[in-house]
């Protein structure tokens, strides 16, 4: 059936990916939707995208803005989610220098 993606579906490949990255982030860690684009070879929208349409199965929560910030429409419970695993908050912002995942020491 046209439109009615199939296993082999390109944009569910992404997905998988970018769940498969979600995935390795440790709690109390957080990343970005750029970083995680970056791994998987997207840009930050799209990872966007893949965790807003089938993210609930994954610690999507741990994933912010590169400013350290969460979107307005899942802020409050996705702040609530972090807290609950010590992460550092200042001023509604996730202190991204003290809990950013993957290190970037190395870079």
């Amino acid at each position: 059936m046209a439109g009615t993606p199939s296993a082999s579906d390109p944009a569910l490949d992404v997905d998988e990916a970018v769940f498969d990255v979600v995935e390795q982030i440790p709690p109390g860690r957080v990343s970005t939707y750029g970083a995680i684009g970056r791994i998987v070879g997207v840009g930050p929208r799209r990872v966007a995208r893949a965790l807003a349409q089938g993210g609930a199965a994954v610690p999507w929560h741990r994933v912010l803005r590169a400013d350290g910030s969460a979107a307005e429409p899942v802020r409050v419970r996705q702040l609530e989610l972090l807290a609950g695993e010590g992460v550092p908050v200042r001023n509604g912002r996730v202190v991204l220098a003290a809990v950013g995942w993957p290190d970037r020491a190395g870079e």
